[in-house]
């Protein structure tokens, strides 16, 4: 097929698109001709029109824009599809996501000070523990009832949630704060997460993810951390408190980072794991056999189901990206669920192979922003499908998964299953 005959372009930006399910055919058909593609952004679910972006579908331009942090900005406009409020700008760029370096180095510098593998590893105990006790309540829950349970919310939403609010050293009595907040946050396209739509005084929407909309959260960011500094524990925040070289907005905005990053990451790989052993229990039954090592299993799940859609950056300069034309000032938008279905890169991408390596995903991102907590991630979830293979029988869907309203986060809102 000519270059004149390829098909029109698919529209993967509609956030409603993606609670059917993921395009990977639109994905494979954007990889193969179009794979730098323009994308409109028409008014969608109340929010206002943006102006444009490019898609970049292929594994090899996708890691290209992740490593190139001087042609391709974290801080120019951020790192979400949509566009932020003028007047939120400065505040969001205080933000190690949306920095470039050198100013981006500095702060995960620090911030690695308190996030070391072996402060992680002295969870390990407790998050099997929690994965075994979550896993038990929905097997009773199942036995009470229909032979049925949601693994989201009898498991996997409480998992992360209380992992991370073991890791950053949050009160038990305050712990259903930071899911209210991510939710707000990460769910803010969809209308059974975000909460009841705020307008301003001209009847618009006003965006949850805005500073103003985030006061509480900043707020209780700094009680903690002063609290943290007059009695100290083995968390993140103890350390992050008493850090002279952090300011209080790097803090806070830390606090937020970690909370949103730090939950919802595993909030939804952990789900889309467990959905994609459901939907191929063959697989299941070869790790639950031994004959599959959980490292790789790991890695291929989270392959298969990204937490993480779409990242945003805006180009430096006039360049050209896979004989695309790009100039100074537009959004560039990488596309890593399909990157990891790159057939250039993987054989049988549309396979789930537990055992696959090489296994060169970009799950959690690639370049100066590659996931800090990715070491974190992989532990909690290596320990609950641990734990689910060894009580569980191999789930059987009960219903179709509700999928989250939101071209950025790979997220699932309940996961039906029989399990006895």
């Amino acid at each position: 097929m000519s270059v004149r005959e390829a098909p029109p372009v698919p529209d993967v930006f509609d956030p409603r698109r993606y609670a059917a399910g993921v395009p990977y055919a639109d994905y494979r058909l954007l990889r193969d001709h179009h794979p730098v593609a323009w994308q409109e952004e028409p008014e969608v679910l109340g929010w206002p029109a943006g102006p444009g972006f490019w898609a970049v579908t292929r594994h090899a331009d996708v890691v290209r824009v992740l490593k190139d942090a001087s042609g391709y900005s974290s801080y120019l406009g951020a790192t979400q599809i949509r566009d932020p409020d003028p007047e939120d700008l400065p505040f969001i760029r205080s933000m190690m996501l949306n920095q470039d370096p050198p100013q981006h180095g500095r702060l995960r510098r620090l911030v690695s000070r308190a996030f070391t593998p072996g402060r992680i590893e002295r969870f390990a105990d407790v998050a099997r523990q929690r994965a075994r006790t979550l896993l038990a309540g929905a097997l009773a829950q199942a036995r009470a009832g229909d032979g049925t349970a949601d693994l989201v919310a009898a498991v996997t939403d409480e998992y992360a949630l209380l992992n991370l609010t073991d890791l950053l050293g949050v009160p038990a009595r305050d712990r259903r704060l930071l899911l209210h907040w991510t939710q707000r946050v990460i769910g803010y396209q969809d209308p059974d997460e975000a909460g009841p739509a705020v307008l301003d005084g001209a009847g618009e929407l006003v965006d949850p993810r805005s500073p103003a909309m985030l006061r509480d959260m900043f707020a209780y960011a700094g009680q903690l951390a002063a609290f943290k500094r007059r009695y100290p524990a083995d968390d993140i925040l103890t350390t992050l408190a008493h850090d002279a070289e952090l300011t209080q907005a790097e803090l806070e905005m830390f606090f937020f980072l970690l909370t949103v990053a730090g939950n919802d990451t595993v909030r939804s790989a952990a789900p889309g794991g467990l959905l994609a052993l459901a939907e191929h229990p063959e697989s299941y039954e070869l790790l639950r056999a031994g004959k599959v090592g959980m490292q790789s299993a790991v890695d291929e799940l989270l392959r298969w189901h990204p937490p993480v859609l779409t990242f945003r950056r805006t180009a430096e300069r006039d360049t050209e990206l896979a004989g695309q034309q790009i100039r100074a000032g537009d959004k560039v938008v990488v596309f890593h669920a399909s990157a990891n279905r790159d057939e250039r890169v993987f054989t049988g991408p549309g396979r789930l192979d537990l055992a696959r390596s090489p296994n060169p995903h970009v799950s959690f991102g690639d370049g100066p922003h590659v996931c800090l907590g990715a070491h974190f991630a992989r532990l909690q979830l290596r320990l609950l499908y641990e734990e689910a293979l060894r009580v569980l029988p191999a789930p059987r869907l009960a219903g179709p998964p509700g999928r989250l309203v939101s071209n950025f986060i790979n997220g699932l809102k309940s996961l039906p299953v029989y399990v006895v």
